[in-house]
């Protein structure tokens, strides 16, 4: 099951602390351009891990996260 889509606006949430991502990424807000699949899924046996999401983030600097790193904007405006 895919949680996002192309074209949705997202903020990144990492809340842990010692998640080496918490510093540079968690709070941050951009825009799902691109949907990768894989098989992440065949480790974790949890199919929202087959995707990973290509972000570009509002800073014009682009990362991957996965489904759990995610959520939907603070403003609420889901799709740009």
């Amino acid at each position: 099951m895919q949680r996002f889509s192309t074209g949705d606006r997202v903020r990144i949430d990492i809340p842990e602390e010692i998640d080496p991502d918490h510093k540079q990424y968690h709070g941050k807000h951009g825009q799902i351009i691109e949907v990768l699949i894989d098989e992440a899924d065949s480790i974790t046996n949890d199919t929202r891990d087959s995707y990973l999401y290509r972000v570009a983030l509002d800073s014009g600097e682009e990362a991957d996260f996965r489904w759990r790193d995610l959520r939907p904007p603070i403003d609420g405006s889901q799709k740009v």
